[in-house]
């Protein structure tokens, strides 16, 4: 079976002197493993396509229920990620939660493309490192199935934003009279920050900006989502926190 896709490498590892396994997340096919035969030769047709965080058109094969890597032509590197370690960590924290939610066999365009508009952002500069961190997380989230409910209060459906707060543990929006010891306190601009991300076209989702408290309090909502409906630990966010 042969095929032609777009795909991000999101992991790549030496296998045996000259080749590389590469995991990626493709336009049609879903996340793969692929075998790059030959990838760390001089002169390889694939060798530039086979690097971490590389988007790319691919010739594909499969062969005995392994996928090939047969030939490649680089679409886009993301260079301003490749001279910048903070910015590097960052795109690899991208990569480490796209393989985290991507499927085998079920192909998610959505989330193909939200990582791709992100670490382009990252890579441009355009926006705050750390607000493109914070609406990929959250917006990641809501295309895996764990979108939050944020237009009201969940205990009594207050719709007044008065002194809003977040339970994480839920994904629900709470009033300050509803609020328990664990929920989080947001501010309007950091819970207008979450409704947009949340609920905006996917070419806006960085169509605005913020700063100071309303930044901080956005950030750590995100993030702290992200860490406890996927109920893993993220090492490379904890360096990556490290270099901030």
């Amino acid at each position: 079976m042969n095929a032609s896709v777009k795909a991000l490498v999101l992991r790549e590892t030496e296998y045996k002197e000259s080749s590389r396994i590469l995991t990626v997340l493709s336009d049609s096919l879903g996340k793969l493993t692929l075998v790059a035969k030959g990838a760390k030769r001089r002169g390889s047709r694939t060798a530039a396509a086979a690097q971490l965080l590389t988007y790319s058109e691919m010739s594909i094969s499969c062969s005995r229920g392994r996928w090939y890597l047969n030939e490649a032509a680089t679409i886009e590197i993301f260079p301003g990620l490749r001279n910048d370690l903070r910015k590097l960590t960052c795109g690899s924290y991208f990569a480490e939660l796209l393989e985290t939610v991507g499927d085998e066999d079920s192909p998610d365009p959505e989330i193909l493309r939200l990582g791709l508009n992100c670490l382009n952002a990252l890579s441009e500069g355009s926006r705050e490192d750390r607000l493109v961190k914070a609406v990929f997380e959250m917006r990641l989230m809501c295309l895996a199935g764990y979108e939050p409910s944020l237009d009201a209060c969940a205990v009594c459906g207050d719709e007044s934003e008065n002194n809003p707060f977040f339970d994480i543990s839920g994904g629900v929006l709470l009033c300050g009279s509803c609020a328990g010891g664990d929920a989080f306190r947001l501010c309007d601009s950091s819970l207008a920050a979450l409704r947009h991300v949340t609920s905006c076209q996917a070419q806006r989702i960085l169509s605005f900006r913020l700063s100071g408290e309303a930044l901080n309090r956005f950030c750590y909502v995100c993030e702290q989502y992200v860490t406890h409906h996927l109920e893993r630990h993220f090492h490379i966010l904890d360096y990556l926190n490290n270099l901030e």
